[in-house]
């Protein structure tokens, strides 16, 4: 079952899905739009080969900053890692579908299929493929829309991966 405006305001007032900073505006039809925030990451174009099982800095595969002026710059054909401003907690009966809003969608972005699991909590880290101009996007747009879904049954395991509490842009943890 797919939580309507109804259901998400429901939730969100009786604290079962926590979303910090709220804005009453992020709450659409059938889903939460949720914001860019400030930090992001750009992977960068090498040779060098990535040994999943013995990487010991990863970071060298990726070039971070922070917005400059208030915007976040990205190049064209190009892969980023970027953030919400929004911190969730997600009860264990519900899980999240991550879309890109699809005013970004028509531009030529895109972003992988991600999910939210039951028992998520911190900010989401999204990789953006961007198209062939260069883009220009305020901190604080509206770029990502989340549709929640209730589950049949409550999840037995709650997420508990490495990537609980992030905040900001997180790096893969190998």
């Amino acid at each position: 079952m797919i939580l309507s405006d109804f259901d998400l305001r429901s939730y969100i007032s009786s604290g079962r899905l926590h979303v910090e900073p709220f804005d009453k505006n992020i709450v659409r039809e059938n889903g939460l739009d949720l914001r860019l925030g400030e930090e992001y990451c750009l992977i960068r174009e090498t040779d060098e080969v990535l040994d999943i099982g013995k990487c010991d800095n990863i970071a060298k595969y990726y070039s971070c900053s922070k917005a400059e002026d208030g915007y976040i710059y990205l190049k064209r054909n190009s892969r980023y890692l970027l953030h919400t401003i929004e911190y969730l907690k997600v009860p264990p009966e519900l899980m999240g579908f991550v879309e890109l809003r699809s005013t970004f969608a028509r531009l030529g972005l895109s972003i992988p299929p991600t999910i939210i699991d039951g028992g998520f909590e911190g900010q989401l880290t999204i990789e953006l493929i961007t198209t062939s101009f260069p883009v220009r996007i305020r901190v604080g747009t509206r770029f990502l829309h989340v549709v929640f879904a209730k589950v049949t049954t409550p999840i037995e395991r709650p997420y508990r991966g490495k990537y609980l509490g992030q905040r900001g842009v997180t790096l893969p943890k190998l």
